[in-house]
């Protein structure tokens, strides 16, 4: 068959087999049960209080009630604490990123003395709970007169995750020494290697990284729970605990104050998906290697 008569047949439909029909109701079947509670949700916010308790339980509000979104957020300091923890992720995520990926850079493409020790700390120092160090901690921060600041939970994602330092490391094996050294060749030193060559390349796992750093920040509790005291510097988690607390029953108010709480993670996810599935399958490409 010539070019032309392969334009003139057009394009090839696609043959699906009962194998691709039963992939896609499992497919379908998990995402219906991944979103349920994001719609629950969304349905409770949107009702009044009489007909969140109502039996049988109504899937859709007989009248929508969107003054519930203004309310939930008045019982409680919200849009203050939305911003506290705003500021607190915001920071957090550019501090455990930049020095993530140095520590990566360092342990992945340099060569110097105790390397493989330092690497063998890092994965090791993973297998450790994080309440292994909380007391010493405390001590030292009380100590350094931080208690009731943010300066515990910000100052120690600017030293480092080993988490993700790891996926660093991993993700640069995928990528050949060859671009490396050739820019080296030209003259280039190592932090325009880094920050030139091979941070634009391993964009997705740095996406990746962010999604985390940004997602553990946001959602920390037990953190601003021990060092913050002043409500003016809650974080939006300890906010909504304590509205928890005081109006249990008004499920429809706390529903709705919960949606915006969980709005930014959504967004950041929804914009970095794709970026976020090309750096986890190469990281698990290259550990497989």
């Amino acid at each position: 068959m010539t070019a032309e008569q392969g334009i003139a047949a057009g394009p090839r439909k696609a043959k699906y087999t009962g194998l691709d029909a039963v992939r896609f109701v499992v497919l379908s079947a998990g995402a219906v049960a991944m979103l349920f509670p994001l719609l629950w949700m969304l349905t409770i916010a949107l009702k009044s209080n009489n007909e969140v308790f109502a039996m049988p339980p109504e899937w859709f509000p007989k009248e929508m009630q969107w003054s519930n979104f203004v309310t939930g957020t008045k019982e409680i300091n919200f849009w203050q604490t939305f911003g506290n923890s705003m500021f607190i992720a915001v920071t957090c995520t550019v501090g455990q990123v930049i020095s993530s990926v140095l520590v990566g850079y360092g342990l992945g493409r340099l060569n110097f003395p105790g390397r493989r020790l330092w690497f063998s700390l890092f994965v090791g120092s993973l297998m450790l709970p994080g309440f292994v160090g909380m007391i010493p901690m405390f001590h030292l921060f009380t100590g350094l007169g931080w208690y009731d600041s943010w300066l515990p939970i910000i100052v120690p994602a600017f030293f480092g995750n080993p988490t993700f330092s790891f996926l660093f490391v991993q993700y640069l094996k995928t990528i050949s020494v060859s671009f490396d050294e050739a820019a080296k060749i030209d003259g280039a030193s190592d932090w325009y290697v880094l920050t030139k060559v091979l941070v634009p390349m391993a964009m997705p796992v740095i996406v990746t990284m962010v999604i985390f750093s940004f997602q553990g920040a946001w959602n920390q509790y037990l953190e601003p729970l021990i060092y913050i005291i002043s409500p003016e510097k809650w974080t939006l988690s300890i906010a909504m605990a304590s509205y928890k607390g005081t109006y249990a029953t008004a499920w429809n108010l706390f529903m709705a104050a919960d949606l915006i709480y969980i709005l930014p993670m959504l967004l950041i996810f929804f914009f970095g998906q794709k970026f976020f599935m090309q750096g986890l399958g190469s990281v698990n490409s290259a550990s497989l290697k």
